[in-house]
């Protein structure tokens, strides 16, 4: 079994103040990815133990973005950024290990204005492409924030939220055009019509504890791996972020 964890920690250093370690420790996953680290290297040392090898890409900019991954399968070989391109805002890292990758990325919002949108739709259409290149030498798994509840199951108020950032149209069709270029939703594959399952809340008051969330981080999959999946869970319980973590577990790859 391959054991996988994916958590936006929006600020790790105030994360591991609310108990990630003991998260980290409980999950004993084989490959633990992080987005929203928001620090600079030299900013923290995690106390992993020596069969994690740690992978970080920071921001340029300090306390912005950042993801990083923590891995005790040795990877084949480590990229940063998408192509050729390292990516400024650190949003992007990809592991190549011997049957499959591991790509975990922090999708930019659109802003609540929608003032980014177009470079989130040019974006996403760089990061398709550069998946499916992945794709086409061997099966790819898509983990992180993905800045989009997809279908109106995916979050507790779809209509009043409809053509706001993370529930336009634009974004949504995005990912649409994503799964259908060969991926599946891992949690969505397997739980159809599992519905008030949510990834983030907001920080107004009581609204975790009412759970009106949302379902923007995910696990992506290349559609061969379908028969190897084993479960997908989102472990909405776990505090710590605003941003609950999500597991994939597969057969040996």
């Amino acid at each position: 079994m391959i054991k996988l964890v994916s958590w936006n920690v929006n600020g790790l250093r105030a994360c591991v103040t609310k108990g990630f370690y003991d998260y980290f420790k409980e999950t004993d996953a084989d490959i633990f990815c992080l987005q929203e680290t928001k620090l600079q290297e030299g900013q923290i040392a995690m106390e992993l133990g020596e069969e994690y090898v740690q992978y970080w890409n920071y921001a340029e900019k300090k306390g912005y973005s950042g993801t990083a991954v923590f891995t005790r399968i040795k990877p084949l070989s480590v990229h940063y950024g998408m192509e050729e391109n390292a990516e400024p805002e650190g949003r992007v890292i990809t592991l190549e290990f011997e049957g499959f990758y591991v790509v975990t990325v922090y999708t930019p919002n659109a802003k609540r204005d929608l003032t980014r949108l177009d470079y989130r739709m040019e974006w996403e259409d760089r990061f398709r492409s550069y998946l499916l290149q992945l794709d086409a030498v061997k099966p790819v798994i898509v983990c992180g924030d993905l800045n989009v509840a997809h279908q109106e199951i995916d979050l507790k108020h779809p209509k009043p939220n409809l053509g706001n950032s993370g529930f336009t149209l634009e974004e949504r069709g995005k990912m649409t055009d994503l799964l259908q270029s060969g991926f599946l939703d891992t949690f969505r594959h397997l739980y159809p019509d599992r519905a008030d399952v949510y990834s983030w809340w907001s920080y107004m008051p009581k609204v975790r504890e009412r759970n009106v969330g949302w379902r923007i981080d995910y696990f992506l999959a290349s559609e061969r791996l379908q028969p190897l999946l084993v479960d997908a869970q989102i472990d909405c319980h776990i505090m710590g972020s605003d941003h609950c973590p999500v597991l994939l577990t597969l057969e040996d790859i």
